[in-house]
C-alpha cells in the first residue's frame, strides 16, 4: 500500500475519506489540490500531513513561473503560508515548511530551487519511512506475547504515508515478532477513522479486533480485557503534554484508573520544544456538520448546534512512556526529551 507516492512531477494520494468502502486515488500536480486534500481529511495523520505538505510545496515550486529569483522566493512563501493555515494542531506540518525553506538556502537559480525543493520533499518521505520503521521496532518491545492493545484514531500506514505507522506500526511490528496480539478499536467519533481506517488497516495486516463505540473503553478497561492503551500524536509539547485526536484525553485517565500503561507513538519530528506545555499548542476547530452528520446523513434536530475540537491534550503525568524512532522516553519527559533531542543533533 502507498498512501503518498511521488510521480517525478505529480503526487498520487489515497483518498481516505472514501475508506474502507472504495480505494479512490487522487493524482495530482497542482498544490493547491494537496492543500484541499489536508483540509478535507483526505490526507490525515501527522505525520502523513507532513509528507504531503513537502511535496505539495515541491509541486508548487515546479508551478510558479517567475524567472527572477526574488519574485519567486516571493510566490513560494505565498504558498507555504496556504500550506501552514491548512491544520494547525499537527506540527510535522510546520516541520516540513521549515525544511523546504531550508532546502533553498543558498540556491541562486530558480532552477536550482525547483531541483532543491524536490530533493527535500523525497527526503522528508525517506525519513519519515526510517523513522516509523524505527519507532515501531522499538515500540514492539511493550508489547508482549498475548496481549489485547486498545488504539484510538487511526495511527497505521494512512497516518505516516510509509510502511509502518506509528501505534499501529508498533502493534504491526509486534505481530511481525511473531506476538499473539489482538486489538480493541475505538471507533473514533466524529469521523470514524478507527472503525473505518483502523479496521480496514488491521484486516490487511490480518490482526484480529474488535471496533468498540468510544464510550466504551472504560467498560473495558475495568473488566480487564485491555493490557495497554498506545495512541500516536498530532503535537508533544517540551513537557510530554500531547495533543491527539479528541477522546485520547479520557483514554488516559481511564488507563490510569485502572492500572493499565498509556503509551504514546509518535516521531521526534512531532516533538514541539517551543512550546513549553499543552496549554499552549493550538487545537484545530472543525465544522460543526463532522457531528450533527454521520457518513453524510443528519442524526440531529434541524437547527442543532455542535462543537467539534479535533483533538484534546492529555497532560503528561498520564502518559507512561513516550515511543520515538530514537527509543523510548520514560518520565520525566521534560528531561528525556531535551536529551533525545540533543542527541540527534
Amino acid at each position: 500500500m502507498k498512501p503518498i507516492e511521488w510521480l517525478g512531477d505529480r503526487l498520487k494520494l489515497l483518498d481516505q475519506t472514501e475508506l474502507p468502502h472504495k480505494e479512490k486515488y487522487l493524482e495530482t500536480s497542482d498544490y493547491r489540490q494537496v492543500i484541499s486534500a489536508i483540509k478535507q481529511l483526505k490526507v490525515r495523520g501527522a505525520p502523513a500531513i507532513g509528507v504531503a505538505t513537502a511535496y505539495g510545496i515541491a509541486l508548487a515550486g515546479l508551478e510558479i513561473k517567475a524567472g527572477n529569483k526574488t519574485l519567486y522566493i516571493k510566490h513560494l512563501e505565498a504558498v507555504l503560508k496556504q500550506f501552514a493555515a491548512a491544520r494547525p494542531t499537527a506540527v510535522n506540518l510546520f516541520f516540513a515548511i521549515d525544511r523546504m525553506r531550508q532546502a533553498i538556502k543558498g540556491k541562486n537559480t530558480v532552477a536550482s530551487i525547483r531541483e532543491a525543493l524536490v530533493k527535500a520533499a523525497v527526503a522528508v518521505h525517506r525519513e519519515e519511512d526510517r523513522a516509523m520503521a524505527a519507532l515501531s521496532k522499538h515500540g514492539a518491545a511493550l508489547i508482549e506475547d498475548g496481549f489485547t492493545v486498545l488504539t484510538h484514531c487511526n495511527t497505521g500506514q494512512l497516518a505516516t504515508g510509509v510502511r509502518y505507522g506509528t501505534a499501529l506500526g508498533v502493534i504491526k511490528a509486534a505481530a511481525e515478532q511473531g506476538k499473539s496480539i489482538s486489538v480493541y478499536a475505538d471507533e473514533t467519533r466524529p469521523l470514524l477513522q478507527g472503525s473505518r481506517l483502523t479496521a480496514w488497516e488491521l484486516s490487511r495486516l490480518h490482526i484480529p479486533f474488535t471496533i468498540i463505540t468510544d464510550n466504551m473503553a472504560g467498560y473495558f478497561l475495568s473488566q480487564h480485557k485491555i493490557d495497554c492503551v498506545i495512541v500516536g500524536a498530532d503535537r508533544i509539547a517540551a513537557n510530554g503534554d500531547t495533543a491527539n485526536k479528541i477522546g485520547t484525553y479520557s483514554l488516559a485517565v481511564l488507563a490510569r484508573e485502572n492500572h493499565f500503561p498509556f503509551y504514546i507513538a509518535a516521531p521526534t519530528s512531532s516533538i514541539d520544544i517551543s512550546i513549553k506545555s499543552g496549554a499552549s499548542i493550538p487545537i484545530e476547530q472543525r465544522s460543526p456538520q463532522e457531528v450533527l452528520k454521520l457518513q453524510g446523513i443528519a442524526i440531529a434536530p434541524a437547527g442543532a448546534n455542535a462543537a467539534n475540537p479535533a483533538f484534546d491534550v492529555t497532560p503528561a503525568k498520564y502518559i507512561a512512556a513516550i515511543v520515538t524512532e530514537k527509543g523510548i522516553l520514560r518520565p520525566p519527559f521534560k528531561t528525556s526529551i531535551q536529551s533525545i533531542l540533543q542527541e540527534a543533533r
